[in-house]
C-alpha cells in the first residue's frame, strides 16, 4: 500500500486536512486490510485500492472538523466507516463502532489490533439493544437508513448535549421537512471530498430541550 501514499498526500493536501506521518500509514494500513479482507468476507463494493482512498478514507476524514466533544458511536458501522478513518485522525477522542453483523465487527477488531489503536471500541449489536449510561457527545451514521429512522432508532444513545451526525449525500430536504417530534436541525453542511464525483452532506440534528 505504499504506493498508495503520494496520492493519499495529494488528496490530504486537497482536503487541506495535515496529519503525522504516523496517522498516514495507519490509514494505508486500513486500506491494506480492507482490500484483503473484503475478497473473502464481501465488506464493501468498493473493490481497488486507489477508490478506497478517495471514498472510504476522505469520504470519512472530511467530517473530523465537525466532531464536538469526546466520545462517539458509530451506529450501523460496516467495515468501520466513518469511525476507524476518524479515530486515526483524532486520537483524542473515544469512537464505539456499532454493528449488527459479526463479520464486520471481526474485521474491525482485527483492524483495531494490527493499528494498535486504543480509542476504539467494537461492538456486536441491533443499535436499538445497545445501551449506554453515559450517552455520547455525537452519534455518527453514514448510509445508515433514513433520518427519522435513524432518530427514532438511536434517540437514547446522546447525551443530553449530544448531537446526531448524518452524513448523506444530496441535501435531504424531504427528510428534513418531516423530522420527528422533539427532533431540530442544527446545521447542515456541504462537505467537499477531492476526486469524488458526487455530492456530499452532513446533517447535524439535537433532540429539543
Amino acid at each position: 500500500m505504499q504506493t498508495l501514499l503520494p496520492q493519499l498526500e495529494s488528496l490530504l493536501q486537497q482536503a487541506h486536512i495535515s496529519l503525522s506521518d504516523q496517522q498516514k500509514q495507519q490509514l494505508l494500513a486500513l486500506v491494506g486490510l480492507l482490500h484483503k479482507w473484503n475478497k473473502a468476507y464481501n465488506l464493501t463494493s468498493v473493490r481497488e485500492p486507489e477508490a478506497m482512498l478517495v471514498r472510504h478514507i476522505l469520504d470519512s476524514i472530511v467530517v473530523a472538523p465537525y466532531l464536538n466533544g469526546n466520545r462517539f458511536i458509530d451506529v450501523g458501522t460496516g467495515p468501520g466507516l466513518p469511525g476507524l478513518p476518524l479515530a486515526i485522525v483524532q486520537p483524542d477522542k473515544q469512537f464505539v463502532l456499532l454493528d449488527s453483523l459479526g463479520k464486520r465487527i471481526r474485521f474491525i477488531r482485527q483492524v483495531i489490533l494490527e493499528l494498535g489503536l486504543k480509542n476504539v471500541v467494537a461492538v456486536q449489536s441491533r443499535v436499538e439493544d445497545f445501551h449506554d449510561e453515559t450517552g455520547f457527545d455525537g452519534v455518527l451514521s453514514r448510509a445508515f437508513a433514513s433520518l427519522n429512522d435513524m432518530l427514532g432508532w438511536c434517540r437514547h444513545l446522546p447525551a443530553p448535549h449530544g448531537v446526531f451526525l448524518a452524513l448523506k449525500g444530496l441535501y435531504p430536504q424531504d427528510e428534513l421537512t418531516t423530522l420527528p417530534a422533539g427532533f431540530e436541525l442544527v446545521s447542515a453542511h456541504r462537505l467537499t471530498v477531492p476526486q469524488l464525483d458526487a455530492e456530499r452532506h452532513l446533517i447535524i440534528v439535537k433532540k429539543q430541550l
